[in-house]
């Protein structure tokens, strides 16, 4: 297992490195674009386990999307960064403590559909803080590795208050809270060090315009919006019965188990960027 996950994680860097740094923007919007649709695909199949649509549903989202974000370019990222933000605050975060609609009824339809609108508003977002610089994009990203693996080790090591037993009972306070120090502590080297290369960084952007104490604050706001993202597709899972949201990837589940944690950050730090 371990050897599986290894091999995937490198053929996946093997990809998408020298698409991020040879900044060949083609290459970006087609991976990005398969990328999507993976997710979108995912996504339908947790709301939706027995759909024989899903595939044709997601190649329909992603034509949608390659088509406004890289084909015509007649899409407002600020309105996808906004109402992604709004669908997380208003809707899925609550659904953590008052659970899902049944899989049978319109209300999950309904919730599948606005989904799909939240991965929309991320995928837009990698796009934009793409286009801003790809070590941009991977400073955002790096947050909220920083924040999972601070929390699995934090939980491992101190975990006794479980966060949220009925949905994730691995996953605990403590786990939680060292996730954001993590990322609070790696974050402030970061931008202590004054490094020329890490100056295009987003936390060094945040102290930059908004001092010590915003940049703090909004940082610890990044890594609670991970582990609300991480919280509610661990809830789809549980309804829908599965470990992974896919096998797309051997070793490492489906696409939506690895930026599952993304979702709500990124259309979350690009609203924050473009605010600045």
């Amino acid at each position: 297992m371990l050897k599986t996950r290894i091999m995937t994680a490198l053929a996946l860097l093997a990809v998408l490195l020298p698409v991020l740094f040879f900044n060949n923007f083609a290459a970006f919007a087609v991976v990005v674009t398969l990328f999507f649709c993976a997710a979108i695909w995912e996504g339908f199949r947790l709301f939706n386990p027995n759909s024989r649509r899903a595939l044709l549903i997601a190649l329909f989202w992603s034509a949608a999307f390659a088509y406004s974000f890289f084909l015509a370019d007649r899409s407002n990222p600020l309105f996808w960064f906004a109402i992604s933000v709004l669908i997380w605050l208003v809707r899925f975060l609550p659904s953590l403590k008052l659970g899902l609609p049944a899989q049978d009824s319109g209300g999950n339809t309904m919730l599948s559909m606005v989904y799909a609108v939240a991965i929309v508003g991320c995928f837009a977002a990698i796009v934009t803080l793409f286009r801003h610089s790809p070590l941009y994009l991977l400073s955002v990203m790096a947050l909220v590795w920083i924040a999972d693996i601070g929390a699995y080790f934090s939980g491992k090591a101190f975990g006794k208050h479980k966060l949220a037993p009925s949905i994730s009972p691995g996953k605990s306070w403590e786990g939680a809270i060292g996730g954001a120090i993590a990322v609070l502590v790696l974050a402030s080297l970061t931008i202590v060090a004054g490094a020329p290369a890490l100056a295009d960084t987003f936390a060094v952007r945040l102290q930059a315009s908004l001092g010590w104490a915003g940049a703090l604050a909004l940082l610890l706001l990044v890594a609670a919006a991970s582990v609300v993202g991480d919280l509610f597709e661990s809830q789809l899972k549980r309804r829908a019965g599965v470990k992974d949201s896919s096998r797309l990837l051997p070793g490492h589940g489906g696409v939506l188990d690895r930026i599952d944690a993304l979702i709500p950050v990124l259309p979350l730090a690009a609203l924050i960027d473009a605010w600045l």
